[in-house]
Formats: structure tokens, sequence, C-alpha cells
């Protein structure tokens, strides 16, 4: 139902065509994910590359165009519900997201358990040119196993707001702050990159998190962090805290957002408007209950806002190789309305649809499927078809005809579908009679069977 347009050479110069095969999982994008199935043509240059109408105005805090990824499927993503990855698995992961381009790879504490541990000082000796980081509590027990890991950073966390205070390690603020200032000191001494994040903060009080971030960007940290631990902030709120906090450090900021109520990818991007550098993802979002921002849906939202940025910097035509192998890692499909790679990101089925696509994509595109490897689709055997979808797939059978008798012909194809599911075989049969029947000089006005 779903004929993919016809291939053409990936714009990012990755030698791979748009209509390539990319896997399986039953969400590929590729010529091959619609068994017999062949390519629907659409005119040339379907994305000229000018400037983009919806692009933000510039702004001299945003990072839009100059941000990090701190990539967390082995440290977040191991906090997920179905996860289980042993150091075989650790190290391929590893090496996939690090071959796209991600600029850091963190890992879960090696004060975990024996396991972690060792998985850590392995990956660490893998001589990735992506950083390694490794997530601890800020406590100088974990501080002090985690550097002799051989990790490029540290990230230490504690809970800031007045639940995880009260109900989770039970310390006041003068102890954070007493004890993030021992365990940063011990970290810079061994000249290795330190981040200090505030766990829940956007139900932290605004004035306990403004002082102990200023205090630890006086001594010298690489980062700060905001998380939003439990999902609960919004875009405007995310804007207006990162706002605030880029005029009372000079430190990068890092941010951390969980999907709970579906807000993390937009709290990703406002937050690079507002003057964060850094952003935590996982692969297919993967995490603690609903997980984070997902690497995908990140790169989906941040072509759009600067293509060449992006393009410059992560090997796009690998996503979607890497989240089928998190994927089955974890024993989960990837959702057929995932940005990019779900099975129906690039599908254009209303008649109205499939007339502009094949005239030009960018009139129902806003990303360019072949920038990632993939291809469109137009799904032409439904009740809601076009006849413009119908002549393209008869111009591919070799049936030319004029377009009054492409039109009588997408009425018949319509008739059968309103009167059940029909597949590309039907209209395929269709299209073949009427043209048979055209030649012979019959009626063609016959009942649907």
């Amino acid at each position: 139902m779903c004929p993919s347009c016809e291939p053409e050479p990936a714009a990012n110069g990755n030698g791979h065509a748009n209509g390539a095969s990319n896997g399986t999982n039953g969400s590929s994008n590729g010529s091959n994910s619609h068994p017999g199935f062949t390519a629907v043509q659409t005119k040339s240059n379907p994305h000229p590359h000018r400037a983009n109408p919806y692009q933000p105005v510039g702004d001299f805090l945003s990072n839009v165009s100059n941000f990090k990824i701190i990539e967390s499927t082995l440290r977040e993503g191991e906090q997920f519900a179905n996860a289980f990855f042993d150091t075989e698995k650790k190290i391929e992961i590893a090496k996939a997201l690090d071959d796209f381009g991600v600029d850091y790879i963190e890992l879960t504490s090696p004060a975990a358990s024996e396991q972690s541990r060792a998985d850590c000082e392995a990956i660490c000796k893998l001589g990735l040119k992506a950083k390694i980081l490794t997530h601890i509590r800020c406590h100088m027990d974990d501080a002090r196993i985690a550097v002799q890991t051989g990790v490029d950073g540290v990230d230490v966390v504690i809970g800031t707001s007045s639940y995880l205070m009260e109900h989770s390690h039970g310390k006041d603020m003068t102890y954070i702050t007493n004890t993030a200032i021992e365990v940063i000191n011990y970290v810079k001494s061994h000249n290795i990159e330190i981040r200090f994040s505030s766990e829940d903060s956007f139900r932290s009080n605004l004035v306990d998190l403004l002082s102990i971030y200023s205090t630890v960007d006086k001594i010298g940290v690489n980062r700060v962090g905001i998380a939003d631990t439990v999902g609960c902030a919004s875009p405007r709120q995310v804007y207006d805290l990162i706002r605030t906090l880029r005029g009372v450090v000079s430190c990068d900021i890092e941010t951390h957002f969980h999907n709970d109520t579906g807000c993390a990818i937009a709290n990703a991007y406002c937050a690079l408007e507002a003057g964060a550098t850094h952003i935590d993802t996982s692969v297919l979002g993967i995490g603690e209950r609903n997980g984070i921002t997902p690497l995908g849906g990140l790169m989906a939202r941040m072509i759009v806002a600067d293509r060449d940025y992006v393009m410059g910097k992560y090997k796009l035509h690998k996503l979607k190789d890497i989240e089928e192998l998190v994927a089955q890692a974890v024993e989960v499909n990837i959702p057929f309305n995932n940005p990019v790679t779900g099975f129906c990101s690039f599908t254009h089925k209303s008649g109205v649809h499939a007339k502009a696509i094949l005239n030009n994509p960018t009139t129902y595109e806003i990303i360019n499927p072949a920038d990632f490897g993939l291809s469109r689709y137009v799904h032409f055997a439904s009740r809601i078809t076009g006849w413009n979808a119908i002549k393209s797939r008869a111009n591919q059978l070799g049936v030319e005809m004029t377009d009054e008798q492409y039109k009588e012909c997408t009425a018949k194809i319509k008739l059968l579908a309103d009167i059940r599911p029909i597949t590309v075989d039907d209209t395929d049969s269709i299209i073949r009679d009427f043209q048979r029947n055209l030649k012979l000089g019959r009626d063609h006005t016959t009942r649907p069977e």
C-alpha cells in the first residue's frame, strides 16, 4: 500500500541511497520494508536547502546551533524496565553511539555493582572518540571508585527538592553544599571533567538552586546540571530557569528531561534556546519510567533548526541501526510514530497530500528522509486515494492513459475500497483491467467484486 518514492542519493554523503534497506523490527522505511512494493517517483530536488522560514530569531544566548549530546543509554537506559545489557552488548552499543558521533557516553555508576565497575573499565579501554562519563551519587566513596576506572569525567548528582531531602537521602542544603565541594575538589584533583547536578530541579527551591550552582561554579566545575527528574516541567518553565541560571554561572549547562508528560524533546530544545549547552539523551528515550529525551527525536527537532550543524556532526544514516540494536536488546518494537524511523514517519495517504508530495515533497515534509538514509511512501490503495497517486502507480506499471481515464480508474478503485480493505495487487488489477477494457473498447463501469 505504501510504495517508496524514487530512490535518490542521500544528501549527507554517506553512500546510502534514499531507497536503501534499513533493517527489520517492523519499522523499516527502506525499499525492502514493504515487500513487493516498488518506488513512486517524485520530482527532483525535493528539499531545496534554503533558509528555514520557521527558524528561530537569533539570540546571543542560544545554543541551538552549537550543542553537545551526552548519550545515556548505558546509564539512564539501564534503568528501563526491560533493560539488561551484558558487557558484550554494552560495548556494541557504545561503539555504535561513538560511530554516530555523540560527544559523550554516560555509564552506570561503577559503585552500583562489581560488574558495573568492570564494564565501565572495559569501555574506557576501547579508545572511543566520545568522552566516557560515569554518573555517581554526591558521596566520596562513589567518587573514589569512579576516578579509578579511567573515565574522562564524573557526573555527580544529589536531590535538592524538599521531597528528596526529606524522603530520599535525608540531608539539608548545608550538608549538600559541603559534600559537593569536597567531591568536586577530589575529582578535579584527578584532572578529569566534573559536573554537578541537582536532582528534581524543577521542584527545588530556586534560591537553594542558584546558591549551590553559584558555589560549585566558583570552584571550577565543567558543567552544572538541571534535571527534570519527574517530567513535570513545561517548555516555558525550562526556558525561564535556564535563562536565569545562565546569568548566574559561567560554566556549561547540562540538561536532563524525563518524558512523563510528553515534553522531553520540547524541553530540550527550549533549554538550548535559553543557553544550555549539553542535552542528555537515550536511544528510543529508554530510561526510568517513561524515559528521557530520545536521541532520534532530538535529531529530528534539531535538523529542522540547523540542518548544516546536525548533518556535519552526526551520522544520521546510522540512527535506524542504533535504534534497532537497542530495541532488540530491550525487547521492544520501534513505535509506528517514532520520529524519523517509525513505520509511518514518511508515509502519505490522503489524495490531496499525495498529489503535492509527488510534485514537491516539501509541501508535507519538514524533514527529508534522505538525510537519514530513508525513503518516503505514498499509500494509494485506499478509499481516500487521489487520481494523481493512481496515475503515478499506473506509470510504474507501464500503463498510459489520459487524465480523465485515470480519474475514472480511481473511481473504480474507490468503489472497491468502500467495500473492503484493498491491497496493492487489487489496485494493480483494476488499473490493468481498466486499460485492457479501453483497448478492447469494452464498458469499464463494471461493479467491483
